[in-house]
């Protein structure tokens, strides 16, 4: 959520980050609210000081003795007017609030400005597209072929854009979650946390999936739950509502979840296959910090989810997603896109974001400065990884001609010694 002195005092830089976007968003209705509220504001202040001036010419007419009816009578209606303003003020701060918290975050100004994938910008690449002397197939075909993916009853049991694994493939999609784990947290610096996988619209709020993304997402109705997007809802939203101490910063969290999205299908393409699921596990990364230490950590955030793919061997770029290409909450995103040779094309496998204080003024999430001050947190995210998408670069990158596939050495012992699925 942007900060309404933001928008108050330089509305036009609040603009421009919204033009670079491509979003047309009159600030007009907020700015006018806003007038309206310090208004008022202003008006129970005066009323406040006449109330305590009031106040004390009754405690001296009593004292001499002097009659003070008609002064308790003033201070009454005074009282009865402050208490029917902080009414309307109540309201107003709510009305802000649900406009506010409908504006999209705007982007660094590192950002390239630009509008969808054509204006991304590469930054790096890692590791060689490995070389087939024979025609590929795509990791449907070889899942299929390996009795490890099992699409139609997935399909019979759930619907369509679900997926069964079995045997090896499940061994695989297990290993690499724990894999993932012990890396991040062994080697880079994270806590374990097993959260909730449905949370209540307080903690969708506070991450910026709701209002906004209503639609997108699998919500309980009896109960008021949500399945979870992302286990960046459940870990971010671990601080909500506190105050850190400052030395406690950077915080770094790791989680292993499943992740429920509607909008899989939604998009008329990818409906093969594991890529664009309801249903998928994914590790993700949290990170706290202080605000001039964030865009670092997004730099280490990011290098911490392209390890998993060093450590696997696998190709990958690294992308820098233009203004009109990102989050709604983000400021700045890296996307991490890993080379596919059955599709012959490199696909997204994480997406790490610095947030700012976005998400910190959604859930209040704040620290303690110094000398008393209170600052809010800057929040961030990735993938690290999304464990389906891995498999299925580890199914396309090492497939042989035999039909099998050979395991990345860094895997083995995660899955008891096997060095091939056959």
């Amino acid at each position: 959520m942007l900060d309404i002195r933001l928008i108050r005092d330089n509305p036009a830089k609040v603009q421009e980050g919204f033009r670079k976007r491509g979003e047309a968003i009159d600030l007009t209705p907020i700015l006018k609210l806003d007038e309206e509220r310090l208004s008022l504001l202003k008006r129970v202040e005066g009323l406040r000081s006449q109330r305590n001036r009031a106040s004390d010419e009754i405690g001296r007419s009593k004292r001499e003795g002097k009659p003070a009816e008609r002064l308790l009578a003033q201070m009454k209606g005074v009282s009865d007017e402050i208490r029917k303003l902080e009414e309307d003020i109540r309201h107003m701060e709510e009305r802000g609030r649900d406009i506010l918290l409908t504006l999209p975050n705007t982007p660094h100004e590192s950002v390239p400005e630009g509008r969808g994938e054509k204006g991304n910008a590469e930054v790096r690449r890692w590791g060689d597209a490995p070389k087939f002397e024979f025609e590929l197939k795509p990791h449907w075909e070889i899942g299929e072929e390996l009795d490890i993916i099992d699409f139609q009853r997935a399909t019979n049991i759930a619907g369509a854009r679900f997926s069964l694994l079995k045997g090896a493939g499940a061994l695989l999609e297990r290993a690499l979650i724990n894999f993932m784990l012990d890396l991040h947290t062994k080697e880079h610096g994270y806590k374990e946390v097993a959260p909730p996988f449905m949370v209540n619209e307080k903690a969708m709020t506070g991450t910026g999936q709701l209002p906004k993304f209503e639609d997108e997402l699998f919500k309980i109705e009896r109960d008021g739950y949500y399945l979870i997007p992302t286990a960046e809802v459940p870990l971010t939203n671990i601080h909500q509502g506190e105050i850190l101490q400052e030395e406690m910063l950077p915080l770094y969290y790791t989680a292993y979840t499943p992740c429920f999205r509607r909008e899989a299908g939604s998009y008329g393409k990818d409906t093969r296959g594991l890529i664009r699921q309801h249903q998928f596990n994914k590790v993700e990364l949290v990170k706290f910090c202080k605000p001039e230490e964030s865009y670092n950590e997004l730099e280490g955030l990011t290098h911490d989810a392209e390890e998993v793919l060093k450590r696997v061997g696998l190709s990958y770029r690294v992308i820098v997603l233009c203004t009109g290409d990102m989050g709604f909450a983000a400021a700045k995103t890296y996307d991490i896109e890993v080379w596919l040779p059955g599709q012959n094309t490199y696909r997204e496998i994480s997406s790490c974001s610095n947030f700012e204080d976005f998400q910190a003024r959604r859930a209040d999430i704040r620290y303690k400065a110094g000398k008393g001050r209170t600052e809010y947190v800057h929040t961030l995210n990735g993938s690290g990884l999304a464990v389906g998408r891995t498999v299925v670069a580890i199914l396309e990158n090492y497939q042989q001609e035999d039909g099998t596939v050979v395991i990345p050495q860094a895997l083995r012992n995660y899955m008891g010694g096997m060095e091939r699925i056959v």
